[in-house]
């Protein structure tokens, strides 16, 4: 018994041990995280924040540079909190949809349509009646238009991917698909008949052709010997590539020739029309689904655009995001535009060519002010659209061969990109870097530093919330050569590094990495927050030195502290001891 009980000590004392080592290393660990801690006190940082810390950014409703008069930075101008007073819109047969009902409702109907909005959306304010007055027409279809508040339904916003205001979703037999048209009833219920129904819809009398002549721009016909058949299959197939054309077909010559089309002439025959100065083109090639899909993309848009409220949507939701802009005033219009007409011939399909009068207070002068032109002389720029959002500006007299050449320029990618850039600091000396447009590779691309950024708005109400907090933070870190603690106005300065999704936009670059993406910052707005932030994403190691005054006070209060320990009677401290 004795024997047998020896193996089993000896096995115990051993897990005893190796116990007792595992406490050991876990309690040396422990110390260690303390003492580095203890090495590292952040309590200065957490002094008392300013009260306002909201965690947001101001991200208004703007698309592209037609929006920017919607909001002039005057804060009483853009007050979310408290409703426009738009006129009473009867939305009657419009259902509302929330969380609870929105996957029962779309299951039990074939088609849905459903428009994301927010309260405060001036967008979704001015889509509104169109909306409702689509959803009067669509009914008889069995077609209902539903909306949700994104507001209020921020899972289910999400849930669908919104990303801005309004975004609207078309459900065909609960298959979902954008809809990126014009936000006017007669685009959306053209979009969704077409959705529905067929894509070609015929025309047998005159009366009909009249309608939709005066009504519908551009529209796309054709004339056949029958409407039925390969030709009508062919067109129908190019139909559906174009949401925002409405196709015909006819085998009347009446018709035909209302349309423009030589009734004794060959069949098939196709022409598109529109209400812009090139009204009519005819289809000269090969009757097929591709070759017909090519001429309605290269014909459908007008040689020139002008640009007013009315016609901003054939630019922002357009296919084509390349534009050559032509700015002048009203009254140089004549001199310069026929010249611009002309050279937009040569990029038909390619790029959309846009006249902007820059005197025109109600469009012309933001969308001026936006690409920073001065003065009364014609310019003429690229736009890459508001996804890349470069400028290109054409240096020279405008020719039209200066024109066509910049113009090729521009699609090779062979033109230097313009950012808009306040003038340098003479003196940049404080505890935020100032950075602009011309000196941001200087300062935020320095590959020897590690940078925080914040890209702010001078009206944005959560940026001078920030403000406190910010100076605070690079008044601590300002002894550190290796940190520079930055900001950029984002609405008078751009850089292609400095993106921007609403303000404020805090970015780190760390050093040595500057060629990669920058980090997005998302923590807390507190000193200690953003302090460990960069602590944990510097590339280059940093201590942080106490402020001598609080370096002070910890020796006045220890001095304090051993002074009172000493004056404690001996029993005392044995009972302390003890207690301990």
């Amino acid at each position: 018994m004795a024997v047998a009980t020896k193996p089993l000590i000896l096995f115990i004392s051993i897990l005893l041990l190796l116990s007792i080592n595992v406490i050991s290393k876990e309690t040396q660990t422990n110390l260690q995280e303390l003492e580095l801690e203890e090495e590292e006190d952040l309590s200065f940082l957490e002094e008392p924040e300013p009260e306002s810390h909201d965690q947001g950014s101001e991200e208004h409703d703007f698309e592209n540079y037609d929006d920017l008069d919607d909001f002039t930075g005057d804060d009483s101008s853009y007050d979310e909190s408290e409703p426009s007073n738009e006129a009473e819109v009867d939305d009657s047969h419009v259902v509302a949809l929330n969380n609870t009902n929105f996957d029962e409702f779309i299951s039990q109907n074939k088609y849905v349509m459903v428009m994301f909005y927010a309260t405060w959306c001036g967008h979704c304010q001015a889509l509104k009646p169109e909306y409702a007055a689509a959803a009067t027409e669509l009914k008889e279809e069995g077609v209902v238009l539903a909306k949700v508040d994104a507001g209020e339904e921020s899972d289910l916003a999400q849930k669908w991917n919104v990303e801005g205001y309004p975004t609207v979703v078309f459900f065909l037999h609960g298959v979902d698909k954008p809809y990126n048209g014009q936000r006017n009833k007669d685009a959306i219920v053209t979009w969704v008949k077409k959705k529905i129904g067929p894509g070609v819809q015929n025309l047998t009398t005159t009366e009909e052709a009249e309608r939709i002549l005066t009504s519908e721009s551009p529209i796309v016909v054709g004339f056949f010997e029958n409407l039925v058949g390969t030709d009508s299959e062919e067109l129908a197939a190019a139909s559906k590539q174009d949401d925002e054309v409405s196709f015909y077909q006819t085998s009347n010559a009446d018709v035909a020739k209302l349309f423009h089309i030589d009734p004794q002439g060959k069949r098939p025959s196709l022409v598109l029309l529109k209400k812009e100065d090139e009204k009519i083109s005819h289809f000269a090639g090969e009757f097929s689904k591709s070759a017909i899909t090519e001429f309605v993309y290269k014909t459908k848009n007008p040689l020139v655009i002008y640009f007013t409220r009315a016609s901003s949507s054939q630019v922002f939701e357009n296919a084509i995001k390349n534009q050559v802009i032509l700015f002048t005033t009203l009254k140089d219009t004549e001199k310069f535009l026929p010249i611009f007409q002309e050279a937009a011939k040569d990029f038909t399909g390619k790029a959309l060519f846009v006249y902007v009068p820059m005197d025109d207070e109600d469009a012309g002068k933001p969308v001026a002010e936006y690409f920073s032109i001065e003065g009364d002389s014609p310019r003429v720029l690229a736009f890459t659209g508001n996804e890349d959002a470069r400028k290109f500006f054409l240096e020279g007299e405008l020719t039209l061969k200066n024109i066509k050449s910049f113009g090729e320029d521009f699609l090779q990618d062979n033109l230097k990109p313009f950012f808009k850039s306040d003038p340098i600091p003479e003196t940049n000396d404080g505890d935020v870097k100032i950075v602009v447009g011309d000196n941001f590779d200087e300062i935020v691309l320095d590959e020897s530093k590690d940078v925080l950024l914040e890209i702010y708005a001078s009206w944005c109400g959560h940026c001078q919330a920030l403000e406190p907090t910010y100076n605070k933070l690079a008044k601590h870190l300002r002894g550190i050569d290796s940190l520079v603690i930055a900001k950029m106005d984002g609405t008078t300065n751009e850089h292609p590094r400095a993106k921007s999704d609403g303000y404020p936009t805090i970015l780190f670059f760390p050093a040595g990495n500057k060629s990669f993406d920058p980090i997005t910052v998302d923590t807390d707005r507190t000193v200690k927050a953003f302090y460990k932030f960069i602590k944990q994403h510097a590339a280059i190691p940093f201590k942080l030195q106490k402020p001598e005054s609080t370096q002070k006070a910890e020796s006045t209060e220890k001095s304090e502290s051993t002074q009172k320990s000493e004056s404690i009677p001996e029993s005392s401290n044995q009972d302390l001891k003890d207690e301990l």
